[in-house]
C-alpha cells in the first residue's frame, strides 16, 4: 500500500480543562512542528520535555503515563494520543501546564473537533510505519491481545463484564479519520460507582463526575441523566483507549490489533511484544 504523508496542525491551538485524577486545572498548547518530530510533551514553564515513545511509558495503572528519567511526566495521555492517531496527525509539540492531560467530556471528540477547526496540513515526507507479517500474541488469564497481518490499520476490540449494563460487546473498524471521528471519538470513559467511591477515598479520580464519565450504579444501571451516546459505548471507549495506547509507538502499524478484556497494560504489553519480535514485522 502507498503510505500517506506526515501531517501537523495548521496553527497553534489551546485546550483547557481539569485532570480526571488530580481534579486540578490543566492547559494544553498544541503547536505545529516539522516532519519527523513526532508527538512531544514539554512543560509550559520550560522545565522538561519528553517525546512519546514506548520506552517513555512509565505506568499503565488506571491511565497511561509517560515520563523521562529526569522526573518530567504527563499522565492520562491516552485520549489525546487516540485523537491524534485517529485524526492522522503525526507531529505536534504539546506544552502542558500541570502534569495531567484534561479529561474534557471523557471522550476524544473535543480534541478531534479542535484539530479540525485548527486545520491539518501535509508535510514533505511519508509516515514512519511497520507492516505486521506474522502474529504476535500475549495473554493474561482470560484476557489476550494480538497483532495479525492485515492490509490496513485495523482494530477489533471485544470486552466482557459481569454487569448486565455492559455484558459482552465487540467493535471492528479500519482506522480512518472519518470513521474514527464518527464511531469512536465520542465514546466516554466509564466506571462503576463502587469503584469511583474507592478511588475518591484513595485520593484518585478527584476530577471524575457525570459530566466526564459514564457511571454504572449499584443497581447495574447507567446513572447519567442523558444515558449513553451509543448502545455499545463501553466497547467503543475501550477501542478509543487501544488506539491511543498503540499510538504511543510513534509509528503507523499496518496490521490488525485484536484484544479481549483489554486495558492500558495489555495494550502496552502487546505493542512491546510486537516491537521486540523483529521477525513479525517489516519496516516500510
Amino acid at each position: 500500500m502507498e503510505l500517506r504523508r506526515q501531517t501537523t496542525l495548521a496553527r497553534e491551538l489551546a485546550i483547557e480543562g481539569i485532570g480526571v485524577h488530580s481534579g486540578k486545572a490543566a492547559r494544553l498548547e498544541l503547536r505545529p512542528v516539522e516532519a519527523g518530530a513526532g508527538i512531544c510533551f514539554v512543560s509550559a514553564s520550560g522545565e522538561g520535555g519528553v517525546r512519546v515513545r514506548p520506552e517513555t511509558v512509565a505506568s499503565t495503572d488506571l491511565s497511561t503515563l509517560i515520563g523521562d528519567p529526569k522526573g518530567f511526566h504527563v499522565s492520562t495521555v491516552e485520549h489525546l494520543m487516540s485523537a491524534l492517531a485517529g485524526s492522522a496527525i503525526d507531529n505536534v509539540e504539546i506544552a502542558i501546564s500541570g502534569t495531567e492531560v484534561p479529561i474534557l467530556d471523557g471522550s476524544a471528540i473535543e480534541f478531534v473537533t479542535a484539530f479540525q477547526k485548527a486545520g491539518i496540513v501535509q508535510q514533505d515526507r511519508t509516515v514512519d510505519a511497520i507492516r505486521v507479517i506474522a502474529p504476535v500474541r500475549i495473554e493474561n488469564g482470560a484476557a489476550w491481545a494480538e497483532f495479525v497481518p492485515h492490509e490496513r490499520a485495523r482494530f477489533e476490540v471485544e470486552i466482557e463484564f459481569p454487569s448486565p449494563a455492559i455484558g459482552r460487546q465487540k467493535i471492528a473498524f479500519d482506522l480512518e479519520p472519518e470513521t474514527y471521528a464518527r464511531e469512536v471519538a465520542p465514546a466516554r470513559t466509564f466506571g462503576f460507582m463502587r469503584d469511583v467511591e474507592r478511588l475518591w477515598a484513595a485520593g484518585l479520580a478527584l476530577g471524575s463526575s457525570l459530566e466526564n464519565s459514564v457511571v454504572i450504579g449499584e443497581d447495574d444501571r447507567v446513572v447519567n441523566p442523558g444515558g449513553l451516546r451509543f448502545a455499545d459505548e463501553f466497547v467503543r471507549h475501550k477501542a478509543l483507549d487501544a488506539v491511543g495506547d498503540i499510538a504511543v509507538g510513534g509509528l503507523a502499524v499496518i496490521g490488525c490489533y485484536r484484544s479481549f478484556r483489554g486495558g492500558h497494560k495489555l495494550n502496552a504489553g502487546a505493542l512491546s511484544a510486537l516491537l521486540a519480535t523483529p521477525e513479525a514485522f517489516e519496516r516500510l
